[in-house]
């Protein structure tokens, strides 16, 4: 057992563990909207929450659609943030923002731009940001490499950012991130330990916060990466250096996460 576990099982109503959704809780597949949680999850979440103090899913999908995917409405003290933090789910109640003006531009320009794409390539429309998916295509990092620097200069253009992960580059409002969203949940809830599950390249900077506030001697913090070993097997090498656990996907995840649960008791 890590020290850090060990700090978190020694005091749960004072700790946090977040969760990325897609690639940890949920299998990498092909269509987005086919992403569902990996059998156990539900149970251990629901578990965890009657435990520890703070639980929360940080997904760069809208907190709705992860609610709804994961059939999430009914676990009490379950916190979502959705779009990279820009959104709040808990208790049924949504925070959300009014949308970035450039994202309206982005949409219609966007098919104009990969008209000579792949006919696999898929823009999936995120609300707050738009997401360029090359996955399905024929060769997807070429695909996703032939696109990325003019993908890039239109999200300037507009007041965006690119922000690449697993052969997708999602165009999104600048200075949001996984890290920003984790460190005011942190901040907000006063945590003395966090344990933090991710499986890709928009996870590092919760990882980065993590880091930053153990080695400040605020918390007590664990990076865990969800590596895949058949359809996760695309997770980027980062992930897994940077974490200080690697775990074997989801299914392995959320056998985890229901072992931290069942010592909870």
């Amino acid at each position: 057992m890590t020290v850090e576990l060990e700090a978190l099982l020694a005091d749960p109503r004072n700790a946090l563990i977040g969760l990325d959704y897609d690639g940890t809780l949920a299998p990498i597949v092909d269509r987005p909207e086919d992403a569902r949680p990996e059998p156990g999850a539900h149970d251990a979440l629901v578990a965890l929450c009657g435990s520890v103090g703070t639980v929360a899913i940080v997904s760069g999908r809208g907190a709705e659609e992860v609610v709804a995917l994961g059939d999430f409405a009914d676990i009490d003290g379950l916190r979502v943030l959705g779009h990279y933090g820009l959104e709040t789910w808990s208790a049924g109640a949504l925070v959300t923002p009014e949308q970035a003006p450039g994202v309206a531009v982005l949409r219609d320009r966007l098919p104009t731009l990969l008209r000579s794409a792949d006919p696999a390539v898929m823009v999936e429309d995120k609300g707050h940001s738009l997401a360029v998916h090359t996955r399905r295509a024929r060769n997807p990092a070429a695909e996703l490499g032939r696109f990325a620097a003019p993908l890039r200069e239109l999200a300037a253009e507009v007041g965006l950012e690119a922000v690449p992960g697993r052969f997708v580059l999602e165009l999104r409002p600048p200075g949001v991130d996984k890290g920003s969203a984790l460190r005011s949940l942190v901040d907000e809830v006063g945590a003395n330990a966090v344990i933090y599950i991710g499986d890709d390249l928009g996870d590092l900077p919760a990882y980065d916060v993590v880091d930053e506030l153990s080695a400040a001697g605020r918390l007590v913090g664990l990076t865990v990466a969800s590596v895949g070993t058949t359809a996760g097997s695309d997770a980027p090498r980062a992930v897994a250096q940077r974490a200080g656990l690697t775990l074997a996907g989801p299914t392995a995840v959320v056998a985890w996460l229901a072992g931290i649960a069942a010592m909870l008791g």
